[in-house]
């Protein structure tokens, strides 16, 4: 399943980065400009993968049906532009994963249903990402994740078959858009889990409980 490998394809919030401190920070001031009082990350982190929508969520109990909704979106993504590498960092292990990857010759990249708004700023502003291949985010294709139009633009932009990539994910739409797209998946437990943290049930070809992990998977003779 794992040999002949040419690239390996990450989601971004919860599988290569910790981006719930500067997510929920963003989130946070908005409550406390409003008279609430702050809550503590632990609140926000489990949500930080669902973007706005998460973080609006749990820190106003909102959904995107509500009419005010757009509007402090947007508040929120004013809030995260301008601190959204302060806090941010990759998760313990992943630059010596990527480190190997590429001593492996495999090309890797980043498939994120974040927007480019803010994809491309915070890939470009972290040397971690200076030998991605590429970048997806969530508005590069007519659909975001769970489709795999994403991942197969991925794939397309790597010249490579879908079935020679693997996508590392850490939520259930990760998965279901890898196996659409015909990649082998893993989920990364170690991520935020979309708030579902039972991963064993989203049906993933493997499962990895710290990024290192990922190394074991993989055939040592996959060439790109």
């Amino acid at each position: 399943m794992f040999s002949n490998i040419g690239a390996v394809l990450f989601d971004l919030d919860g599988t290569l980065i910790d981006s719930a401190p500067d997510l929920g920070a963003a989130a946070d001031k908005m409550r406390v400009a409003r008279g609430m009082p702050s809550l503590p990350l632990e609140q926000y982190r489990p949500m930080a993968g669902a973007g706005a929508r998460g973080m609006l969520g749990v820190a106003f109990g909102m959904t995107p049906d509500h009419p005010d909704f757009a509007e402090l979106r947007e508040e929120f993504f004013v809030n995260y532009e301008t601190c959204m590498t302060e806090r941010t960092y990759a998760f313990r292990g992943i630059p010596e994963l990527i480190s190997q990857l590429l001593a492996r010759g495999l090309a890797w990249g980043v498939v994120t249903n974040k927007s480019m708004r803010f994809a491309g700023p915070l890939t470009r502003g972290m040397s971690l990402f200076a030998t991605a291949a590429t970048v997806i985010a969530g508005d590069s294709t007519a659909y975001a994740k769970p489709h795999p139009a994403p991942l197969l633009e991925a794939a397309r932009q790597l010249r490579l078959e879908p079935g020679r990539c693997v996508y590392v994910g850490d939520d259930e739409r990760d998965v279901l858009a890898g196996r659409a797209a015909g990649m082998v998946t893993v989920a990364a437990t170690y991520g935020y889990l979309g708030g579902n943290p039972d991963a064993l049930r989203w049906g993933a070809h493997a499962h990895i409980d710290t990024p290192l992990e990922l190394l074991a998977l993989l055939h040592s003779e996959a060439k790109a």
